[in-house]
């Protein structure tokens, strides 16, 4: 792999990382008038009609063929852009933003037992320990290094949901490897069509059982905004870098740089006025170090590589 192509996925996949940071406190600002669940259903939806014709006038209406791959890029879909969004926003509309960022920040610790149970690819031990330094730091920034914070019954729902919420999207991004022949583009937008077609016949079971119910024009209005980023943001182009990110650097190194998403929360709660204490500036530290180290060290690998 050419050192180049791996900055570049680094770089998508960072960005891709940012958007689904900020979204964990958009998206609860917007549960006040409108539930989780048409929150993800609205939002996959906008981007999907958004990118469909995107994928059709840049590769060509064939791109939107599924070549007898239909079946296992629908349950790839179903699975990372049905179930993941579905249960992740309904755990977060239970429990707080900053406790979802840190169990989201477990993916990459599934990542590499599935990896490594699944494909025998055992990762290098300075990956684990970088990923086992991240989650540390992560702990210490989100507990403030109270380690027994007292949950409520609620809270604990909801971070369950968010758990196997974020085991979807690990399945996802393993999954997306055995599309190698296929854009990121074309990748996205065909697992996109059928996660929300999944997304919105949940949302309307839930309907029908009456654990949800649908938003009127006023209550959608008053969280616009919220929709809009999430929408644009938070799918389309998240979606886009992540998927060419992840094609770039593989989905191990895509899934460590998610120990970012926490830093990001608490970093727009900065911004509205929350200061922190030691243990959390000390937790982002960790972070940051462990992802840079971990970068520094595979790049070197590249480079000790003979060509070819």
């Amino acid at each position: 792999m050419q050192p180049s192509k791996f900055a570049t996925g680094l770089l998508f996949v960072l960005l891709a990382v940012l958007a689904w940071g900020a979204q964990f406190p958009v998206a609860k600002s917007a549960f006040f008038a409108v539930d989780p669940y048409h929150v993800s259903a609205i939002r996959y939806a906008v981007a999907t009609l958004l990118l469909v014709p995107v994928v059709a006038a840049i590769e060509g209406p064939a791109a939107l063929r599924y070549y007898g791959r239909g079946r296992q890029a629908s349950a790839l879909g179903v699975i990372g852009m049905a179930g993941s969004p579905l249960l992740v926003f309904a755990g977060l509309g239970l429990t707080r933003a900053e406790h979802a960022a840190i169990i989201v920040s477990l993916q990459p610790s599934m990542t590499a037992i599935a990896d490594w149970g699944l494909r025998g690819r055992r990762p290098a031990r300075f990956t684990l320990g970088c990923i086992a330094t991240a989650f540390a730091g992560v702990v210490l920034v989100v507990t403030r290094g109270q380690l027994a914070p007292g949950l409520s019954a609620r809270e604990i729902a909801g971070d369950l949901l968010v758990l196997v919420g974020a085991a979807c999207w690990v399945v996802y991004t393993m999954g997306t490897a055995r599309f190698s022949g296929w854009s990121a583009l074309k990748l996205t937008v065909l697992t996109l069509i059928p996660g929300t077609l999944g997304l919105v016949a949940g949302t309307a079971l839930l309907v029908a059982l009456g654990v949800a119910h649908v938003p009127g024009p006023a209550a959608v209005a008053a969280v616009a905004p919220q929709l809009t980023f999430l929408a644009l943001a938070g799918v389309a182009a998240a979606m886009l870098l992540w998927n060419a990110g992840t094609q770039r650097i593989g989905a191990l190194n895509a899934m460590l740089m998610q120990n970012l998403m926490p830093v990001v929360v608490f970093a727009i709660q900065f911004g509205q006025g929350q200061r922190f204490e030691r243990a959390e500036l000390a937790g982002a530290a960790l972070v940051i170090g462990s992802l840079i180290a971990n970068n520094l060290y595979l790049r070197a690998k590249l480079r000790a590589q003979p060509p070819g």
